[in-house]
């Protein structure tokens, strides 16, 4: 930022299909909003809500491959939150953008529009980086955006359960280090529990975890066979590289 002027890039998403305007610095959306998005089941109709939706990135992305659903974007930072509402009408998307806290109580929940048993599908990434294992950004969004306190998590999964209707689904990306505390914090209201490992290659451990959760659910969980990034040479998956192109889904979102 530049004597109060905004730096800001425009970047292609989706081979092209979605062109997104974002801070030049600070946190920026690129692989993991839009593998959440491939992730996420949703049918024209629904009423879907990107939780710290950023600047749309996520949410945005399954408008975009699903024609017809009511997008909330709830973000709590003004300024991305006015990059979500621009990049939304740029693009032609139908979004409603809210500035709002996602650990805020049901009452501001309610006060913006998002009622209790009111959501089909939620989908988020939380800040999940502990600063205590990792350097906090000097850059006070970008570290906001990363940083995650020992309630951060279990706050955000308390609003989706509260906000989705019976039935509905929650999708998650975290950090794979995380798995036990994502489990425990579905424990209570969710079940039906669908786990995709994603990692950068076939010699390295998972790095990022997608979890579907369904309100109410009770089948057994599932584990999927782990997505790679990459192969054992480092050239890039040709699946994951036509998801990223908007031609594919996960597995997440197929069931």
């Amino acid at each position: 930022m530049t004597d109060g002027v905004l730096e800001l890039t425009e970047d292609a998403f989706l081979g092209g299909q979605l062109r997104l305007k974002q801070l030049k610095s600070g946190h920026r959306a690129g692989h993991d909003a839009v593998l959440l998005a491939a992730a996420t089941a949703a049918r024209s109709g629904d009423r879907v809500a990107d939780f710290g939706a950023g600047v749309g990135a996520a949410g945005l992305s399954v408008a975009r491959r699903v024609a017809g659903i009511d997008l909330v974007l709830v973000e709590i930072n003004a300024v991305l939150a006015g990059l979500a509402r621009a990049n939304a009408e740029a693009n032609a998307i139908q979004a409603s953008v809210i500035v709002l806290d996602v650990e805020a109580d049901a009452t501001a929940f309610a006060a913006a529009g998002l009622l209790p048993d009111s959501v089909d599908a939620v989908l988020m990434n939380p800040p999940f980086n502990d600063p205590a294992r990792h350097r906090v950004s000097p850059d006070t969004a970008r570290g906001a955006a990363h940083m995650a306190t020992a309630t951060t998590l279990s706050k955000w999964i308390h609003a989706a359960r509260r906000t989705l209707r019976s039935k509905g689904a929650l999708t998650l990306i975290w950090r794979a280090d995380g798995l036990a505390e994502v489990l425990s914090a579905l424990d209570h209201g969710f079940g039906s529990l669908q786990v995709l490992p994603v990692h950068g290659d076939v010699r390295t451990p998972a790095n990022r975890i997608l979890v579907r959760a369904t309100k109410g659910g009770r089948a057994p969980t599932q584990i999927h066979p782990a997505l790679m990034l990459n192969d054992e040479q480092g050239v890039p998956n040709r699946k994951v590289q036509e998801i990223l192109a908007g031609k594919g889904t996960l597995p997440l979102a197929n069931s």
